[in-house]
């Protein structure tokens, strides 16, 4: 009895029996991994970790819910570009349940980014427009000179391209004349390059026939092919144009306005130069039997790799070592943050050492005491000055009483004050005074010397 039947069997006839948590596990990954063996998830990246191994770990969220996700290395190598936190993606791979944590994850197979969508979408849309007017028909195609004399080129000097059409030409087509107009063919000035490299061929007729592409790359590389400003000078040119735009099943909107599309820059060598439209027929029908050959053995092998695939130990070598790369992963993890901690409480355990010792140095004990001496110096003083400020104000308090009071300042208002001039006592009465006696005066500016001669 398999393990899903055990559990089965627990809860709709034995409710009282007891699974243990690697069976309850191992029957939950199986019934997972089974039913989840392909599948697409879009969402935004976060919580991304690379590892020293190579594998990736992430998580793929929505505004709702979110689920781990692991690329591992030998993947990950596939990969033209890597996933980074914030990113909008679309992953495809299966789903894997990690026994030793019992969470489910989506094991990746390949990465889609959502940049892309937007531009399939713009070409969409310029194609759209193009349909509209008239210029993807087959009345606007020109045909094709018969051994043209000159072949003009609008490529990138540097690449390949240049270098493919020179050989397929040199072998079959001695004596040809080429003429090759230099441009970018990738990046925000591309476009504008080219699209002006058309316009000269034209202007000074220069090329019985043109061939315009590059080698091949992503869609971002093949971008400048897409825009408009190109679009309106191969349909302006009246020279005949082949475009030969990155691989055979690259498609661009320079392909759809030129007047013949060439699957490869090497075979746009070969459309220019061909001689009999019988060998272009017989080519054709050639193709279509090898085509339809490959795909009858296309599909025959594919079933036979889907029979394979759906085995679960050939399906990937990460459904059996998925789990010890992860618990590898998980046990490095451990070691750092354990070596960390470590770190951490000898730290504190050092500093409160080093402050234990400041504190029992005697240089510490001085300089503690020099800080509270010098606090209580600050103190006294600020007392005394204080006290000095209190006896000033008192002293002051006096002096205006006793000057209030000054014999001196009833002088100036009038009054003088006599003194017998003998004994140099004041006269408080008229009886103190004797006839003939000498006084003396004291008025507010001086004194004055005075005898008496009448009582």
């Amino acid at each position: 009895m398999t393990v899903l039947r055990k559990i089965k069997r627990v809860f709709t006839l034995n409710r009282n029996s007891i699974l243990s948590v690697s069976q309850l596990t191992s029957a939950i990954k199986q019934k997972l991994e089974q039913s989840f063996a392909f599948l697409s998830v879009r969402g935004e990246v976060s919580n991304l970790r690379k590892q020293a191994s190579g594998h990736i770990y992430f998580t793929l969220k929505d505004q709702g819910a979110q689920v781990s996700a692991v690329l591992f290395r030998g993947n990950a190598m596939r990969q033209s570009r890597l996933p980074k936190e914030g990113d909008q993606i679309v992953v495809k791979g299966e789903l894997s349940v990690y026994a030793p944590r019992g969470n489910y994850q989506i094991i990746v197979r390949e990465v889609e980014f959502s940049g892309t969508g937007e531009l399939l979408k713009r070409l969409h849309d310029l194609k759209i427009k193009l349909e509209g007017l008239g210029w993807l028909t087959p009345e606007t195609k020109k045909p094709l000179p018969h051994l043209p004399r000159t072949i003009g080129m609008v490529t990138s000097p540097t690449g390949s391209v240049i270098q493919d059409v020179l050989n397929v030409l040199s072998r079959r087509f001695a004596g040809f004349r080429l003429v090759l107009n230099p441009v970018r063919v990738q990046g925000e000035t591309a476009a504008k390059e080219i699209a002006q490299a058309i316009r000269d061929f034209n202007t000074h007729k220069l090329a019985d026939v043109l061939i315009v592409g590059r080698g091949g790359g992503s869609l971002e590389d093949l971008w400048p092919f897409n825009e408009e400003i190109v679009a309106q000078a191969i349909h302006d040119s009246e020279i005949p144009i082949i475009s030969a735009v990155g691989h055979e099943t690259d498609f661009t909107i320079a392909d759809f306005v030129a007047d013949v599309r060439a699957p490869t820059p090497s075979a746009a060598a070969e459309v220019v130069i061909e001689e009999k439209e019988q060998l272009l027929l017989h080519l054709q029908k050639a193709k279509t039997r090898v085509v339809q050959s490959l795909q009858a053995q296309l599909r025959s092998h594919r079933k036979m790799l889907e029979s394979i695939a759906k085995q679960p130990l050939f399906r990937s070598p990460y459904t059996l070592l998925g789990p010890f790369f992860q618990k590898t992963d998980d046990m490095r993890d451990d070691l750092k943050t354990s070596a960390k901690q470590a770190i951490t409480q000898n730290k504190l355990r050092l500093n409160v050492l080093v402050k234990q010792k400041e504190i029992l140095n005697p240089q510490a004990q001085i300089a503690l005491q020099k800080n509270n001496f010098s606090k209580k110096s600050v103190n006294i003083h600020f007392a005394m000055q204080k006290q000095i400020s209190r006896r000033r104000a008192r002293i002051e308090q006096l002096s205006q009483h006793l000057e209030a009071i000054n014999p001196r300042n009833l002088l100036k208002k009038g009054y003088s004050i006599v003194f017998h001039e003998k004994k140099d006592s004041v006269i408080l009465s008229k009886d103190d005074a004797q006839l003939d006696e000498n006084l003396r005066i004291q008025v507010s500016d001086g004194q004055l010397h005075v005898k008496v001669t009448r009582t």
